[in-house]
């Protein structure tokens, strides 16, 4: 491992490398945030899957996005080729002073070798300690307390060669004023112009998800006229069929849904204006504590100490207070068990009251 970073040193060009899925790429903001605190002149670009852009694209203190596409890989062993060294050479070409990987793919490391970086931070992964990692990566941090800490701060964990502060940083989801433009009139399309708050009830993995019957139970509890409630979901036919179960028993008028109808930037600016975000483990949920939405996050066998929402408005359920639960690392992912469903309809409603009478 090379020397301690001087406390002097003072990178001008910041490449960060991040490869997973929207939520994760959501979790790393705080390391975006606390970077562009301590180094205000510098230049934070990020390297990210192209399918997760969205929920960084509109960050102020993001300089260029670099991607990778998983579809290259559809089009040939050669076109691919083609494509990774043209990102490698466009990243060497930026000259960057230090490259952050968060990741632990073999790619994000030969990227961040291939770079050039005089600095290059790495995880000293379990999985990883070989000499080809330690070549990749000039700084290497512990992970070995990372069981304990939320994923933010397993991240942040990545700043301490820097000696960057991360005291009190907090995550950040952005849109742009067409996102919100585009969000208002599909809002006024569904009539609605007063107060209203978003359930989100769906996930790609149904595991995750609670009972269609029991989310229409607490929206028939929540809506009034002057209160609507407002179901947002993917354009995945699968959660399109969900939502429309649910829309199918509920007995109120007082609910709409643009499930599939807003890019995620939208969707942050619908959640950003709402009373109240009620939703399960999800991108979406992280969004709403993002943006300090008072949160309401439905949990079943997932890792709460890495996953829960980041922030200080936000309350979790979890079915393992109601029911046991498997082992979050037994789940098969595929299973159309919902575990969420010990949860009672009147403590999700309890729990939005309390925030909705605020």
């Amino acid at each position: 491992m090379a020397s301690p970073i001087p406390s002097t040193f003072t990178p001008q060009n910041i490449l960060l490398i991040k490869l997973r899925h929207h939520g994760d790429m959501l979790l790393t903001t705080p390391v975006i945030n606390a970077l562009h605190q301590h180094y205000p002149h510098a230049r934070i670009d990020v390297l990210l899957y192209a399918e997760t852009r969205p929920m960084l694209q509109a960050h102020p203190a993001i300089g260029e996005i670099h991607v990778i596409d998983r579809n290259w890989k559809k089009e040939g062993g050669w076109q691919r080729f083609k494509y990774e060294s043209a990102l490698k050479a466009t990243i060497r070409s930026r000259h960057y002073d230090v490259v952050i990987n968060l990741a632990d793919q073999w790619q994000s490391a030969m990227i961040a070798r291939l770079s050039g970086a005089p600095v290059r931070i790495g995880f000293d992964f379990k999985k990883r300690r070989n000499r080809l990692w330690q070549f990749c990566h000039n700084y290497l941090v512990p992970t070995d307390n990372h069981h304990l800490l939320h994923t933010v701060e397993q991240n942040l964990s990545a700043l301490q060669p820097l000696n960057v502060p991360v005291e009190g940083i907090s995550a950040s989801m952005h849109y742009s004023d067409s996102d919100l433009q585009q969000t208002r009139q599909v809002l006024q399309q569904q009539q609605i112009s007063g107060r209203y708050l978003v359930i989100q009830p769906t996930s790609r993995w149904v595991f995750k998800c609670w009972e269609d019957e029991k989310v229409a139970a607490v929206i028939d509890q929540l809506a009034r006229h002057d209160l609507k409630v407002v179901l947002t979901a993917a354009p995945d036919a699968r959660e399109q069929a969900m939502i429309d179960n649910i829309l199918s028993r509920c007995k109120t008028t007082d609910v709409v849904s643009v499930a599939g109808k807003l890019t995620l930037p939208q969707l942050a600016a619908l959640i950003d204006y709402a009373e109240l975000f009620i939703g399960v483990d999800s991108a979406p949920m992280h969004m709403a504590a993002a943006l300090s939405t008072p949160c309401i996050a439905l949990f079943g066998p997932t890792k709460l100490q890495h996953w829960r929402p980041w922030g200080e408005r936000n309350r979790v359920i979890w079915a393992g207070d109601y029911a046991p639960l498997p082992d979050p690392d037994a789940i098969d992912t595929n299973t159309q068990q919902r575990y969420l469903a010990a949860i009672p309809v009147e403590e999700v409603v309890k729990a939005a009251r309390s925030y909705l009478d605020e």
